[in-house]
């Protein structure tokens, strides 16, 4: 173990760290769970809403165990990664269900339940009930990969054991979630992927990233990241005053959410009436109205990128668009959409 490391995080953490954050301190386990699977691939800034919203309206697992689905969904709504929220509904009927409501109180149990890996379950395990496992999250992986000059990719399977096997080694056994809590912020306050605070840092004299000027070259990652780009149109097809929508199902991006009909291209398409009708053609066979179109709208995801545009028209007759339900106004705003269709949905449209 590297006592001066630890001694000197801790001592920072008592004197120096003011990082406040509301679940800070919790002890709560279902309240460490909600923040901590709201965080991840989420800004603090964005999240913390998030976070209020669940608590208020599901103060308990138990109530959130027992809560319909489309209602935790709609709550979600615009976090994105909802296979978060997937999981989180599953692993809540489980706490309800095998454990009578209490969340599980070891680690290796927290660990089992769906949705929690490794990071999850040792932050739950140390701040709700103190027990020694050492956090590694991205903040933890770029502080020991530039304190010790390590090289090792943090994604490689040897560099995930190694700066396990290190974190756990420096850990503060006797207060662990203080521990766990402190190195956190000091990667997200201290050593920032972007501009570090290296000329103040409390740990700069023994930071071999520091001493050797690689602190803009670490930690190094071993895989980069392919993405691929999507070409997806909604058409809103509406008939006496409802409008066809439809659950993706399928295990793709937005899976549980709702969309419109949609046309998805290999190519962007330049819209023209003659090209719409064609498209239409695919959905339905009876004349329609073209109510008009929206602006070209892109949302970068981590691995896709999206375009689209949304088309709304309206037909007189009875018709049926096999696998899609219609829906009043009313309902389909009950219901959670992903955060590219409410972007479209807000873009004026306009004819040719």
């Amino acid at each position: 173990m590297n006592f001066d490391f630890t001694r000197k995080l801790m001592e920072w953490n008592s004197a120096e760290n003011n990082r406040s954050m509301p679940w800070k301190g919790e002890k709560d386990p279902y309240k460490i769970w909600l923040s901590e699977i709201i965080l991840q691939q989420t800004r603090v800034e964005q999240g913390l809403a998030y976070y209020n919203k669940f608590v208020e309206t599901f103060p308990t697992v138990k109530k959130l165990a027992k809560a319909p689905e489309e209602k935790v969904f709609k709550l979600w709504e615009g976090l994105g990664y909802y296979s978060r929220c997937k999981n989180l509904i599953a692993t809540a009927k489980i706490i309800d269900g095998d454990y009578k409501g209490r969340f599980p109180s070891t680690y290796e149990h927290i660990l089992a339940l769906k949705g929690i890996g490794p990071y999850t379950a040792a932050a739950i395990a140390s701040f709700a009930f103190n027990l020694p496992h050492a956090v590694v999250d991205g903040n933890v992986l770029r502080v020991l990969s530039r304190y010790f000059g390590m090289s090792t990719p943090v994604d490689s399977t040897h560099g995930k054991k190694l700066y396990n096997q290190l974190a756990d080694s420096l850990l503060d056994k006797e207060s662990p979630g203080i521990y766990n809590q402190a190195i956190m912020d000091f990667g997200a306050v201290v050593c920032k992927p972007q501009n570090p605070l290296c000329s103040i840092c409390p740990q700069k004299s023994d930071c071999r990233a520091f001493q050797h000027a690689w602190v803009n070259d670490l930690p190094v990652k071993e895989k980069v990241l392919k993405k691929k780009t999507r070409y997806m149109y909604y058409f809103v097809i509406s008939v006496d005053g409802k409008t066809f929508v439809k659950k993706r199902e399928a295990k793709d991006i937005w899976q549980n959410l709702y969309e419109f009909v949609l046309h998805e291209h290999d190519e962007p398409i330049d819209w023209t009436k003659k090209n719409i009708k064609e498209a239409i053609k695919s959905f339905i066979d009876t004349p329609f109205q073209l109510q008009g179109i929206s602006t070209i709208v892109k949302q970068q995801l981590t691995h896709q990128l999206i375009i689209g545009q949304l088309i709304k028209i309206t037909v007189q007759t009875s018709i049926d668009i096999p696998g899609y339900e219609l829906l009043t106004e009313k309902d389909i705003k009950k219901l959670a959409f992903p955060k590219f269709i409410n972007t479209l949905m807000q873009q004026e449209v306009t004819l040719f």
